[in-house]
């Protein structure tokens, strides 16, 4: 018998491995927070469009929401206009919450579209103020020497709660929503609202299977810097107790954790910098980052 190329064995073997996870999350929903260097490099930006369609086309619904900062910042310096934050909250007057609905709304979301389309899928751009389906209200954040006192830092908001049916929609008629995180208040002003917050209330709005949040980093570590993975809330908790969770991973974490909290199955904290690092996360046994499960979660999930 001719023994195959180790090459072709290898492809072989990771296609069979990944069969039970397309078997198993078929016709399941996965959201993804689309972020940080994944976004910048055009490599990356083009890996991550055909990780997206390959999920859609075995079954499952993935759906993107995405960031922006770096993107708003640059146009913001552009225009002559210094960007600033206040607990690593953007403050976001009129003028430049018009650069945020231009950057978020229209040219990152429409380049996310494209670069999907371009790979195959049926890509169809959306922020929350479509079909009002993000309800926001105004942001205050707590002064960090006194609960009485409260910072307002302009148009930035809180999800109130989302309505699901335009997503669905989308998603049952073989499109793959992409979604810039903008809300909507009352009096129909819109607001610009952290785009992992989006996603985690988005992934349990819809009871999705994962929750996949790109970051630059490659999970959560521990204090020898190895990636920390198949966590629980108590596990969780303890991590950020003992100081082995902490700084801008902190937010992160705890998006994850009322995802899992709240119905999701499983969230995942994966390196965007890797090339097809979805993939890698959803279809192999090890994955890439680290896994966050929920109380309903199964085991390898």
């Amino acid at each position: 018998m001719t023994e195959l190329p180790l090459s072709a064995d290898l492809k072989s073997t990771v296609l069979i491995e990944a069969l039970p996870y397309i078997q198993r999350f078929h016709g399941k929903t996965i959201v993804i927070k689309y972020g940080g260097n994944a976004m910048t490099d055009v490599a990356l930006q083009e890996k991550f469009a055909r990780d997206v369609v390959l999920l859609k086309l075995v079954g499952m619904n993935p759906v993107v929401v995405h960031g922006g900062g770096p993107q708003i910042g640059e146009l913001l310096k552009r225009v002559g206009k210094q960007s600033e934050f206040i607990q690593g909250m953007r403050v976001t007057d009129d003028e430049t919450m018009d650069v945020v609905e231009m950057v978020l709304g229209g040219l990152v979301n429409q380049d996310i579209v494209t670069l999907i389309n371009k790979a195959g899928g049926n890509a169809v751009g959306l922020t929350g103020k479509d079909g009002n389906f993000i309800h926001a209200r105004k942001l205050m954040l707590k002064a960090p020497d006194t609960s009485d006192e409260a910072i307002d830092i302009g148009q930035v908001g809180e999800v109130v709660r989302i309505d699901p049916g335009i997503v669905n929609l989308l998603c049952h008629q073989n499109f793959i929503p992409v979604i810039a995180p903008l809300g909507v208040g009352e009096q129909g002003e819109a607001y610009n609202i952290n785009a992992d917050l989006v996603a985690g209330k988005l992934a349990v709005t819809l009871q999705a299977e994962k929750l996949l949040l790109l970051t630059n980093t490659a999970g959560v570590l521990d204090q020898a810097g190895e990636v920390l993975t198949g966590l629980n809330a108590q596990r969780v908790q303890a991590l950020i107790q003992d100081g082995t969770i902490r700084g801008g991973m902190l937010p992160k974490v705890a998006c994850a954790l009322d995802a899992v909290q709240n119905g999701v199955k499983t969230a995942h904290i994966i390196d965007g910098r890797v090339p097809h690092a979805v993939l890698l996360e959803v279809l192999t046994d090890e994955g890439i980052g680290t896994l966050i499960r929920g109380a309903a979660a199964n085991r390898g999930s």
